[in-house]
């Protein structure tokens, strides 16, 4: 399965728009996700893009790069991007009406976590600083998101369960496929030619 390395590469665009936004006036503005979006639907997807600053964008791009590259070598680089941007865009659809506005690709990549819940979840992942496998750090992103809620802050909680909640969904959708095809790797079909048997034979047990 080709590795297009998109993880990446998104990285580097959520980057360089950071960079733009640090030095260019109302760009922010322009792109964020709030009551206009409905208006100017690009809104949506331009402010899985932007990041309010370099904290978040480092946690962000860390967990990018770092869960997307595996979600990436798993499922293939067309799928990565499917679950990428339909978790991001499904989050900002429902946080729309929650926040005032809002930005930052979290939603996306809580939508990449939720997909390796299903698709790996004995999969061993550093979290809260500890090893735990992936499906127990799963419920504890999604508890620590639901008391987020009920105690308000600044982070974009409900993007957060919409995006690993859309996740879900994914993994259920392309797990079946993986496991066929990671079987199908493990146990690959062993073809003997009867022709070469049959010389093998004349050669070595004449």
């Amino acid at each position: 399965m080709e590795n297009k390395y998109y993880a990446f590469k998104l990285v580097v665009m959520c980057v360089i728009v950071y960079i733009f936004q640090l030095t260019i006036n109302g760009f922010t503005d322009l792109f964020v996700l709030n009551q206009s979006s409905f208006l100017e639907p690009w809104r949506f997807i331009t402010a899985i893009f932007l990041h309010a600053d370099i904290l978040h964008i480092l946690y962000n791009m860390f967990a990018l790069a770092l869960f997307g590259f595996i979600l990436e070598s798993l499922i293939g680089s067309r799928k990565f991007l499917i679950i990428f941007f339909s978790t991001g865009i499904i989050a900002n659809l429902i946080a729309v009406n929650f926040y005032n506005s809002s930005l930052g690709a979290s939603g996306a990549i809580y939508g990449i976590l939720g997909a390796l819940i299903i698709i790996r979840p004995t999969m061993i992942v550093w979290a809260f600083g500890l090893p735990m496998p992936m499906f127990i750090a799963g419920i504890l992103w999604v508890v620590g998101s639901i008391m987020g809620i009920i105690v308000p802050s600044n982070v974009g909680d409900i993007a957060h369960l919409s995006g690993i909640f859309t996740g879900i969904l994914f993994g259920l959708l392309y797990r079946r496929e993986y496991v066929k095809n990671n079987r199908i790797i493990k146990n690959p079909e062993i073809i003997i030619d009867e022709d070469s048997i049959r010389r093998w034979e004349d050669y070595h047990l004449r």
